[in-house]
């Protein structure tokens, strides 16, 4: 993907954080306990940045573990509906490129399906700048299982129908970079599964950068396509949707 494509994909999101709200998965209550181990201090009265918060579904359950969370965020639509669901919580317009935060004031930084749209040679010394002595830099994905048979077969299908297709695949190399700065970092994968409808799933892919820069006009039909293709393999509408959450902390020297 081309600089300028990446770019339309990151500001593709604003007009679809309705359907990404609604449809999104979550995350498990393990994921914030792992967090907890391998940063070595609670969350509870911590102090932590949520970059790239979307419409805040981590951030609320940040907020509900006791942190003490801001949400930064760039898209204007996405922080307009994190606010409206989530008023209460604090929220700044800004990204890991260039954190609008003063020096060594937080515990904890968290990136819930984002670190992946910053530059990790600006969003690291970003992160290290802000981080306080001790504090760490936890980066998240939600994956969905691609070795379950149906969904590789609907990734097969996305694949061939949209040239803007894409998945997150290993997010190794995205994290790779973490080894050049003075950071003591560890990873883990947990795995989860949530059950939702076929229309939730269509919602779901309609929130996707991939699915949101098209018009309905090349999105419709392929939509139309993929509801056929998953009612003939859920006929009942009940869909078993299995995910793996990849998470690194890395804990600033």
């Amino acid at each position: 993907m081309t600089d300028s494509q990446l770019q339309a994909h990151a500001e593709s999101f604003g007009a679809v954080a309705a359907e990404y709200d609604r449809a999104r998965p979550s995350y498990p209550a393990q994921l914030f306990d792992e967090i907890e181990r391998l940063t070595g201090r609670p969350l509870k009265g911590a102090d932590v940045l949520d970059v790239g918060a979307g419409t805040g579904i981590a951030t609320r359950l940040l907020h509900e573990r006791g942190a003490r969370v801001t949400a930064v965020e760039p898209s204007a639509g996405m922080a307009a509906r994190l606010h409206a669901v989530s008023p209460g919580i604090p929220l700044v317009k800004g990204d890991g490129n260039e954190l609008p935060f003063h020096d060594a004031t937080a515990d904890l930084i968290t990136y819930a399906q984002a670190f992946h749209w910053t530059d990790p040679a600006r969003s690291i010394p970003e992160a290290l700048r802000v981080l306080r002595p001790g504090g760490a830099l936890a980066l998240i994905w939600n994956l969905k299982d691609r070795s379950v048979r149906w969904l590789r077969a609907q990734e097969e299908r996305l694949s061939a129908a949209l040239p803007s297709y894409h998945y997150y695949g290993a997010m190794n190399a995205v994290t790779d970079a973490l080894a050049r700065y003075p950071f003591e970092v560890a990873r883990t994968e947990l795995r989860w599964e949530r059950r939702l409808t076929v229309d939730q799933v269509i919602t779901d892919l309609r929130s996707k950068s991939y699915f949101a820069v098209l018009d309905e006009e090349r999105k419709g039909p392929v939509l139309a396509a993929e509801r056929a293709a998953l009612l003939a393999e859920f006929p009942d509408g009940q869909v078993l949707e299995p995910y793996s959450v990849d998470l690194t902390v890395a804990v600033k020297y």
